[in-house]
């Protein structure tokens, strides 16, 4: 009932969803009161769930989301708890994983940046295929101001998405950057959407994604990346257009055109 009191959802892990009949799953950050901070324990946790999107195939899209419940100012995540770096059996490499898994997942990937995002989880957002953010909120990377020489993935999705310049302001600065201005400047976001209709536009986006040929839209991502990567295998792309010629989701998408309707794809 309407007037049943409301419960704060349940901090813990990132909790994945899987909404089979959509072809959307969500992940999402849970840790509101710690500005969704990320641990160990949590990252192992994003890439259990990422791997687990990808063994899935009735998922199309993926969207990464953060519970802000209860936050003044809302934060998407406040990076790695960097009482991490003090413990003994702390990976180097961990954090990056991530991103990179994030990546090269298999299924479209949309960030719903419903917060400010700090620190390492900024790469989070990069690394996802497309973004939507909630007007009003910032990116900022303070690694030089903490000693910290970024790891080379990171970098390189810096300088891929924002370019050089705003890249070097974001980490020689240590300033925030408004995602107004990534915006206009970078074309870093799809929309930035008032809170008021941030989820519809999530939703909206996600379900446009979802509705695309999954085996073209998925080798076009992974064929796009490695283009802006530096890795052009004209004989890999041609296998893959010729591979999509040959599907029966193409045949669909033309007897779709042809009969105005809109396309039912199988993913084959």
């Amino acid at each position: 009932m309407d007037d049943e009191p409301k419960h704060p959802p349940e901090a813990g892990p990132p909790q994945l969803r899987i909404d089979k009949p959509s072809h959307i799953a969500t992940l999402s950050l849970r840790r509101p009161a710690q500005r969704n901070s990320l641990t160990d324990d949590d990252l192992h946790a994003l890439l259990d769930a990422i791997a687990q999107v990808d063994a899935e195939p009735a998922v199309r899209v993926l969207v990464l989301r953060a519970d802000t419940t209860g936050q003044p100012r809302p934060v998407f995540s406040a990076g790695y708890h960097v009482g991490g770096f003090d413990q003994g059996d702390h990976g180097p490499q961990l954090f990056e994983r991530v991103p990179e898994a994030l990546e090269r997942a298999r299924p479209l990937t949309l960030c719903a940046m419903n917060g400010s995002v700090y620190g390492g989880a900024t790469d989070l957002v990069l690394a996802c295929d497309l973004r939507l953010a909630l007007a009003g909120t910032e990116l900022r990377m303070p690694a030089c101001m903490l000693g910290l020489h970024y790891y080379p993935s990171g970098l390189r999705r810096y300088a891929n998405r924002l370019g050089l310049n705003l890249a070097k302001r974001a980490f020689l600065t240590g300033q925030a950057l408004p995602v107004q201005r990534l915006a206009d400047a970078a074309q870093l976001f799809e929309q930035v959407v008032d809170a008021a209709h941030f989820d519809a536009a999530v939703q909206q986006l996600a379900t446009r994604l979802a509705g695309l040929a999954p085996l073209a839209a998925q080798a076009t991502k992974q064929s796009l990346n490695e283009i802006a990567a530096g890795r052009y295998d004209e004989a890999l792309l041609r296998r893959r257009e010729a591979a999509s010629m040959a599907s029966a989701d193409f045949a669909e998408g033309r007897a779709a055109f042809a009969a105005r309707r809109p396309p039912r794809f199988s993913g084959r």
